[in-house]
């Protein structure tokens, strides 16, 4: 598995959008976790997308098709 982004940048970039947000010291882990999720989901529906169209590579409609779907589903 490659690296993963540095903590301080999760951190920088969270404050930088929301910067009257306190959070506790693991937040950005749950943060990061939880993109990293999504990430996963979307390429894995992506590809059974490509995968019913019949063609071995992912390509941007595919991801286009299923992203509301898996907006959706994050929601909760």
């Amino acid at each position: 598995m490659g690296r993963s982004v540095p903590r301080s940048t999760v951190k920088s970039a969270i404050k930088k959008r929301l910067p009257e947000l306190r959070l506790d010291g693991n937040v950005d882990l749950l943060i990061y976790l939880n993109c990293v999720l999504f990430l996963q989901r979307l390429a894995t529906e992506a590809r059974l997308k490509a995968i019913e169209d019949r063609c071995s590579v992912i390509k941007p409609s595919h991801i286009r098709a299923v992203a509301k779907i898996v907006l959706k589903k994050s929601k909760g």
